[in-house]
């Protein structure tokens, strides 16, 4: 038995497409959907409705709390978790979810691939106990054993990354993370402003879980580089429009043949 759960806020468009691929293609490999909403303004419980979802809205939203929330409500015992702008791929996905489970009772979590780095450490046989960071959950496209988060819950005093907290004290606590080869794609485009609350999260959890400490020698040395970079990259971008400006003003003068 498989809980499909996805946290939402005003995706209304990726949440959509994310339940009709859900539905169509794998609707027999999970006992439900979950849509764990963070106040969506937009039509999310609409369209959480339309598809058969249930819509559980939480208010005070931490990425603790809202996994906690995700396996107080699944019923199944295996809790498979998105982010509304992820969705699976892989044809056996969820299958294959289900057969690693059933073949390690001692398994916390499974985290599945969808970038570089998840394939790399996958084929490497890099473990969530040499790299809990890339080889840890990722609470967007991961599964985690609920009799283990009974045990042992997520934390609502992280700031983020609150799936590696939980990956290495649940391998600190005898429990196995693995990988397991179903893909899915991760898809979003943030505005400035949700990528500067990403970054204030991820200097905090950084800090609190891998002790990156920040000086004031990095704080300066940080601004200088990103202040040239992105000087450079303006004057790049200017010389290349420059370059097809000129190029398409040669190719109207001198069009070649049409076959």
């Amino acid at each position: 038995m498989i809980s499909v759960v996805i946290r939402n806020k005003n995706q209304a468009k990726a949440l959509s497409f994310l339940l009709k691929n859900l539905t169509e293609r794998y609707s027999s490999d999970f006992n439900e959907i979950i849509v764990i909403d963070n106040l969506s303004t937009d039509d999310s419980q609409e369209i959480s409705i339309q598809f058969g979802a249930r819509f559980v809205s939480i208010a005070n939203f931490s990425y603790g709390g809202s996994a906690n929330l995700a396996a107080q409500e699944a019923i199944g015992p295996i809790v498979v978790i998105f982010s509304a702008h992820s969705y699976p791929v892989s044809h056996d996905f969820f299958t294959l979810i289900q057969k690693k489970f059933e073949g390690n009772s001692n398994l916390a979590g499974l985290r599945c691939l969808h970038s570089t780095n998840d394939y790399q450490n996958y084929i490497k046989g890099i473990s969530a106990i040499e790299d809990p960071n890339k080889s840890g959950l990722i609470f967007s496209g991961s599964a985690f054993n609920k009799k283990v988060w009974e045990q042992h819950q997520f934390r609502n005093d992280v700031a983020t990354f609150e799936d590696k907290e939980w990956s290495k004290r649940v391998i600190e606590n005898g429990f196995e993370i693995e990988f397991v080869p179903s893909i899915f794609h991760y898809q979003i485009t943030r505005t400035p402003e949700q990528n500067f609350f990403r970054f204030k999260n991820d200097v905090v959890g950084n800090y609190q879980l891998w002790h990156q400490d920040v000086t004031l020698k990095m704080i300066f040395k940080g601004l200088i580089g990103s202040t040239f970079s992105a000087i450079k990259n303006v004057i790049i971008e200017l010389c290349y429009n420059l370059k097809r400006f000129f190029y398409l003003i040669r190719f109207v003068n001198n069009k070649p043949n049409r076959f």
